[in-house]
């Protein structure tokens, strides 16, 4: 390469020409596509903010100058230009670079990312710091992908305008999140990206300082576009809030960029640059479909049969769909997640029973209280790990007031490659702990369908389901059934141990007691479906009958499933021995879920090697 190669840092990236950064921006594509066409990641979003990043990096001081980003995967090019262009396709991959941003991986990571929303609070306070600290330094916020439909974003430009120093946020608008933004606000933005007479004014504007660079020229030339602003534009709420707003201008205009950003970079206040980008720039392909271009998969074997299970989240959107067809109470509500959460076809089938809040988890839960008081039936598709950004809404606003609303928690559990912003190993503790609500997973498709079904049906407390990124095992043409609340079932019998599974553990706990045969070893296992309440019935007697205990879950150990099974004996005086088997209390990088669920010790093999260690210590 004549350029990326040679850049391990932004100081090199300064040394090059303004007017050779378009090929610096080429080059930077290029490696991000060829690489992430290989090995998976994503994709689109970074594709749209080349420019920018280039433009940030080579204006400002960075890491001396702080640059904040929102969710970090628009933020592969960040890395690329600060020292990690050898290790870039290790990105995502086991024991390499984090798909997002990590604050021990880089000096240049200033304030970890993986949700969205977070940038601008981050930035304002460290903004706050510097002048308490009376230190010189910049800070810069780039917000985008969707990021500014979260409540979070605005929380933060309310209190931002008080700030009455250097903070320059910068908007990505590329006009999507993961799915197309919606609402008011992003309404907003686009009729100020796309007012014709502005944007004629400001180009000609442009144009002119090109032909007539001359001081007294320029300054002419942008009194004339701060009036056509005035006039189109008499005020913005950017503005309202205390923010000088600049924009819109071309996020793709390398030499524009530059331009603009030297020249507000050190006004002593808060400032807006509003940049328009193009999700997926540079490929065509991606361009014409950004949301199926967001993240690509690694290339496999294609030779390999694919499975017809499919994955939890293709069913769920069918059995959605298909209860719908019989209950016309039945909403769904998601946070800018309808493709990942597997409601596509519900969008379409049933357009007006369908609710994209945009990335405002805490408003998804609370709007489908609303729509539960006024007797419908929401179902609330959400990840695990983004769930728990409503925590509060959960608690106040549903099981305080006993609303049955149904929350289906995609991601329940270790996700792979997107991390530990992104593994969902904590709602079983923190929904446990909640007063009138029900928490459960299903082993199977077939069960998950029951279990949505049976939910629909209960008109008492809100109704939570966990399942995981996965095939989901058995997923056949059934009608769903209704499974009695808090009922386990014997998965498989046996004689020595008890194994209480949860969830995804129940097919590998029932693949250890089946390794576990061959050593002497028989395992009782049960599917533990309901994890709150618990059948404390069949508790009672499997107690009696076993004087050894396993409980396994896929969620962390401490406030878990196990530790309210060893609350439950310790209240009835039981002496029985038992072990808890979950993740550890610490937070799990990226790799292959596989790898991961090996690495904590939730494979069958590790399992079957836990349970008849277990069985071979003294009884205590």
């Amino acid at each position: 390469m004549k350029y990326l190669d040679k850049i391990n840092n932004p100081k090199d990236l300064k040394k090059i020409p303004v007017g050779e950064l378009a090929e610096v921006c080429d080059e930077l594509r290029k490696y991000i596509i060829d690489t992430i066409n290989q090995i998976g990641g994503h994709l689109a979003p970074t594709l749209g903010t080349i420019e920018l990043t280039t433009a940030v990096h080579y204006v400002f001081d960075a890491p001396k100058d702080k640059i904040v980003w929102d969710t970090g995967h628009q933020a592969y090019a960040h890395k690329v230009l600060t020292g990690r262009f050898s290790e870039f396709p290790t990105i995502r991959k086991y024991k390499g670079l984090s798909g997002f941003l990590k604050r021990s991986e880089s000096e240049y990571d200033i304030f970890g990312a993986g949700h969205a929303s977070t940038s601008i609070s981050a930035a304002l306070g460290i903004a706050s710091a510097r002048n308490l600290n009376n230190d010189d330094y910049k800070v810069v916020s780039i917000i985008g992908d969707g990021a500014l439909s979260g409540g979070l974003a605005f929380e933060a430009l309310n209190n931002a305008g008080n700030v009455r120093k250097q903070l320059l946020v910068i908007v990505n608008d590329n006009d999507m999140s993961i799915s197309p933004n919606l609402g008011a606000f992003r309404n907003y933005l686009v009729k100020i990206a796309t007012n014709k007479k502005y944007n004629q004014i400001r180009k000609w504007v442009y144009r002119s300082i090109k032909r007539f660079p001359s001081k007294f020229f320029v300054n002419i030339l942008r009194k004339t576009e701060a009036s056509a602003k005035k006039f189109f534009f008499p005020t913005t709420i950017f503005e309202d809030l205390g923010f000088r707003y600049f924009g819109p201008i071309d996020g793709h205009n390398i030499e524009e960029l530059i331009d603009v950003l030297e020249k507000i970079k050190d006004l002593d206040k808060p400032v807006v640059l509003h940049t328009i980008t193009k999700k997926g720039k540079g490929l065509d392909y991606a361009e014409d479909d950004p949301v199926k271009f967001h993240g690509v998969k690694e290339k496999k074997d294609t030779s390999k049969k694919k499975s017809s299970i499919p994955i939890y989240q293709n069913a769920f959107g069918e059995i959605v769909c298909d209860l719908a067809e019989n209950n016309e109470s039945i909403v769904t509500i998601t946070a800018a997640m309808k493709e990942g959460t597997g409601l596509v076809d519900f969008s379409k089938k049933f357009p007006n029973r369908f609710f994209d809040v945009g990335i405002a988890e805490g408003h998804a839960v609370t709007f489908s209280g609303g729509l539960s008081v006024n007797n419908k039936t929401p179902i609330v598709a959400i990840y695990s790990t983004f769930l728990q950004r409503a925590f509060d809404h959960i608690i106040h606003d549903i099981s305080l007031q006993k609303l049955p609303v149904i929350f289906c928690l995609d991601r329940s559990g270790l996700v792979g490659e997107d991390g530990a912003t992104h593994h969902g190993v904590l709602d079983i503790s923190y929904l446990r702990c909640i007063q009138n609500i029900i928490v459960s997973a299903p082993k199977d498709g077939n069960e998950l369908r029951d279990l949505i079904f049976t939910a629909t049906k209960n008109k008492n407390t809100p109704f939570t389901i966990r399942y995981p990124k996965e095939e989901c095992i058995n997923f056949d043409n059934q009608d769903a059934k209704i499974i009695e609340i808090g009922s386990w079932d014997v998965e498989k019998s046996g004689d020595d141990v008890l194994v209480l599974a949860v969830g995804s553990m129940v097919k590998r706990a029932s693949e250890a007691a089946n390794l576990l045969v061959n050593q002497g070893v028989s395992c009782e296992v049960v599917n533990c479906r309901f994890i709150k309440p618990m059948d404390k019935n069949f508790l009672k007697n499997a107690f009696n009958k076993f004087d050894r205990v396993v409980t396994i879950e896929e969620g962390v150990v401490d406030g878990g499933f196990g530790e309210g099974v060893i609350a439950w004996a310790k209240k009835f005086n039981l002496k029985n021995s038992i072990i808890n088997i979950g993740i550890p209390g610490e937070f799990i990088d990226h790799g292959p879920r596989n790898i991961l669920l090996k690495e904590v010790g939730l494979d069958s093999s590790s399992l079957a090697e836990k349970i008849i260690n277990f069985m071979r210590k003294p009884n205590e």
